[in-house]
């Protein structure tokens, strides 16, 4: 090898090293940027018959398009399961634990206290005052949950908001890093840079919505959703988010645009295409997919069973049960009648009886719905227009179509008669028609009262026939009757010449509340995806706190294991692009090492060049 030849090889060793040191120091530089992968500079050896020598190639940098893609993933459920469980957990610090001072149980169990002592004392005005105050208390209580329930489903309108004007702003910077990829006289150190900000912002993204990205040998990424809608690629799409407004309990989502009260989520493609995200269902991951899943369906479920519960409450009270009388017709048939024309829109009628032996059980809605279908207590659930006023002939033989083998009429009196099929038949006996109504004042002669009344202080029949149902948003409106609070003698006298001592009220009114038992859900489309309620008012309230207790502590379990998984994968992602600094300063000793020896080199062959050229 000449010495010509030797000069070269080292001035190329100098080099490659002082690219090399260039690269390692914007490693250790960068070493706790985030998001920034480690760069190694690749080094070509390149032989000849006469010489051998290192050239730089460009900038290699740590990248795994499998462990990148598995991570964009887990960025998006766990963003979707963090929101989740952070309002989860808001919420349930509002319900507080069962058993604890203003749970819902115990200020029930309190209400429920304060009935037994006025039984016991019907004439205390204290007792009486305190039945007003627990009563007061219960309702509050119920109008302040709600409260919160849609204070926290107006905070996830706003947060939609503000998450899609960040991703907007992301996927315009997307769209600007993947034009600048396309520039073919940018630097290897540009183009390493530009991969790093394109990584961030693709992760950033995927915390808002769920993507898949495509990364392509040219450095651009095209993304979509999962469920295949694109977000970039020849262009960007605009997310868009049209609120509506202040949220209340009757605010819900519905299928139908047209009926939906809640803000719209749109996405408009660069084509022109606009795809409501909720309504097609697109977001599957995500803080987006989080939010509108609290939105819709969590809060909305605990407000519905606030509702059923304030329903409940307002119906042990001013529930007037009254049992049908004998009946009989003609062949032995045997049965019973009941006047149905003080029902009102919402009210029932419960009829029993057996079938070769075994029970049959029915309820009667005066409603306009028309439904027909089985509720969560195994109860045959109709739906009647009974009219107004109720028109019994018609009611009957609406009935007697729906439940062949009993004979239904209106008998001569006006009243609903349920006969069975005789002694002839055999097969069928009536065991129990039993109407209930509301009573919607408290000094009518029956021992059930209006002690909490709806919004105007009208009374709650459970009407289904509005719009929307007037269970719905009930727990935001129940309040104590004006009347009785001002004047509490009223929860015992049923009448204006009953006498303070009498408890027949009080004990009424407490059977009532420990006896009276509610199914949830009106309709099978109202029952849909919901959780069933059943049982007496004490027991719904202890479905409830169960119900939201297992509910909220799945949420904040997946978000524990959700972020562990993810921790799991940056560890991973650390390890594999992150910097290392005890290898680049073992690095740097190399390098050193290596540059020390071919400026030795150099100097040697200067030397021996030196030394030629004095001797000629």
């Amino acid at each position: 090898m000449g010495l010509i030849s030797s000069l070269s090889n080292a001035v190329s060793g100098l080099r490659t090293s002082q690219d090399s040191i260039t690269i390692l120091s914007r490693n250790v530089a960068n070493a706790g940027t985030p998001g920034y992968h480690r760069q190694s500079l690749n080094i070509i050896d390149y032989s000849s018959v006469n010489s051998t020598y290192a050239r730089s190639a460009g900038v290699d940098r740590a990248f795994n398009i499998s462990l990148q893609t598995y991570y964009n993933r887990q960025v998006s459920d766990t963003a979707s399961s963090n929101v989740m469980g952070d309002y989860l957990n808001k919420l349930q610090g509002y319900l507080g634990k069962p058993g604890s001072a203003g749970s819902l149980d115990t200020m029930f169990g309190s209400f429920k206290n304060s009935l037994q002592a006025l039984a016991t004392s019907p004439d205390d005005y204290p007792t009486r005052a305190n039945v007003v105050a627990e009563a007061q208390a219960m309702a509050q209580r119920l109008n302040s949950l709600s409260g919160v329930i849609q204070e926290l489903r107006q905070e996830t309108e706003t947060r939609i908001a503000n998450d899609v004007s960040e991703v907007n702003a992301m996927l315009i910077s997307l769209n600007e890093v993947n034009n600048r990829m396309l520039d073919l006289g940018m630097t290897d150190t540009a183009r390493a840079q530009l991969y790093d900000q394109r990584d961030r912002l693709v992760a950033a993204v995927a915390e808002v919505i769920d993507v898949q990205a495509e990364y392509r040998p040219n450095g651009t990424v095209a993304l979509m959703t999962r469920s295949g809608v694109g977000l970039l690629d020849n262009g960007f799409s605009t997310f868009k988010f049209t609120t509506a407004g202040a949220l209340s309990p009757t605010a819900q989502a519905n299928i139908d645009p047209e009926k939906s009260k809640v803000g719209t989520l749109s996405l408009t493609t660069p084509s022109g295409l606009t795809i409501d995200l909720v309504q097609q269902g697109v977001l599957q991951g995500g803080e987006l997919a989080g939010l509108v899943n609290l939105r819709d369906k969590i809060l909305v479920e605990a407000q519905n069973q606030l509702d059923e519960i304030a329903a409940g409450l307002a119906s042990a009270f001013n529930t007037i049960t009254t049992p049908g009388t004998a009946a009989a017709g003609g062949g032995g048939a045997t049965g019973l009648s009941a006047d149905i024309s003080h029902l009102k829109p919402g009210n029932d009628v419960l009829l029993s009886y057996t079938q070769n032996g075994a029970t049959q059980r029915v309820r009667i809605i005066n409603s306009a719905n028309g439904e027909d279908f089985i509720d969560a207590s195994g109860q045959r659930v109709i739906s009647v227009d009974f009219g107004t006023p109720p028109d019994v002939a018609a009611v009957a033989a609406t009935l007697d179509g729906k439940l062949p083998g009993l004979a239904i009429t209106a008998n001569a009196d006006g009243h609903l008669q349920v006969l069975d099929d005789g002694t002839l038949g055999g097969k069928f006996d009536v065991t129990g028609l039993t109407t209930r109504a509301s009573a919607s004042g408290t000094q009518q002669g029956d021992m059930a009262m209006a002690l909490f009344v709806d919004q105007g202080n009208s009374a709650f029949t459970d009407n289904l026939d509005t719009d929307p149902p007037q269970i719905v948003g009930f727990a935001a409106r129940i309040s104590v009757n004006p009347a009785v609070i001002s004047d509490n003698r009223l929860l015992v006298q049923f009448d204006i010449d009953r006498t303070l001592g009498d408890a027949a009220r009080p004990e009424y009114l407490l059977n009532q509340l420990k006896s009276m038992s509610f199914v949830s859900g009106s309709s099978p489309a109202a029952n849909e995806g919901r959780h069933q309620l059943n049982g007496t008012v004490e027991q719904l309230i202890e479905q409830v706190l169960n119900y939201q207790g297992t509910t909220i502590g799945s949420a904040l379990t997946n978000r524990d294991n959700r972020q562990l998984t993810l921790d799991t994968i940056t560890t991973q992602m650390e390890s594999e692009y992150g910097v290392n600094m005890d290898e680049e300063m073992a690095r740097l000793t190399e390098l050193q090492s290596a540059y020390a020896a071919n400026a030795r080199v150099v100097s040697v062959v200067k030397e021996l060049l030196d030394t030629l050229f004095a001797s000629t």
